[in-house]
């Protein structure tokens, strides 16, 4: 399977880094042709220019910025995003890769005034994350991104398409063994991508 593996942490030596490469090996031992946009190492500019906004529903103009980018999303059958959440979001380079590449004609279609999925080639959908606050905390401010992943994102791809959100809650306190213990749980899942 073709993996598209989106990553955005810029620390080299961070968790989210570990979880990344462990996530990697798992899928290249299973045979994937994995594909890494580490959107901090290419220095992705997550800024929606002002003529992109005006160009971005004429399709296919509107991918003349971000390319690239829609080349390795359309050729993916699987999507796997690697990220930290802060303050109860994306790091605003994920909240920009999405809002530049994830166009209309790309991972959506207008038919009638209505938005159709448009990213059906994707079988699987993956986030690994990490929080630095409990899991209550965020249940109470509602976890947007957990609901993103699991509600937009998801409408996106292929109805089939298996999902999971993998997320390290409370990181910020987690002792040796849970972060042990979360890097084996992201193995296991990429063992059945």
């Amino acid at each position: 399977m073709r993996v598209l593996m989106v990553y955005a942490h810029p620390v080299e030596t961070s968790f989210c880094a570990a979880l990344k490469e462990r996530a990697l090996k798992a899928l290249v031992a299973r045979g994937h042709e994995v594909e890494v946009l580490d959107l901090y190492e290419q220095g992705f500019d997550p800024v929606l220019t002002r003529a992109e906004r005006l160009a971005y529903h004429d399709v296919p103009e509107n991918r003349a910025g971000v390319a690239p980018e829609v080349e390795q999303l359309q050729r993916a059958e699987a999507l796997v995003l690697v990220y930290p959440v802060w303050n109860f979001g994306f790091p605003a380079i994920l909240k920009g890769y999405l809002d530049r590449v994830f166009l209309p004609g790309v991972s959506f279609r207008m038919e009638k005034g209505r938005a159709k999925p448009n990213l059906q080639h994707i079988r699987r959908l993956v986030a690994i994350t990490t929080y630095g606050g409990a899991r209550w905390r965020a249940f109470v401010l509602g976890d947007p991104p957990r609901r993103i992943v699991r509600r937009v994102l998801r409408s996106l791809v292929a109805p089939t398409a298996r999902l999971a959100y993998l997320a390290q809650y409370d990181l910020n306190s987690a002792d040796a063994a849970t972060r042990t213990a979360f890097l084996e749980r992201v193995e296991a899942e990429m063992a059945r991508v």
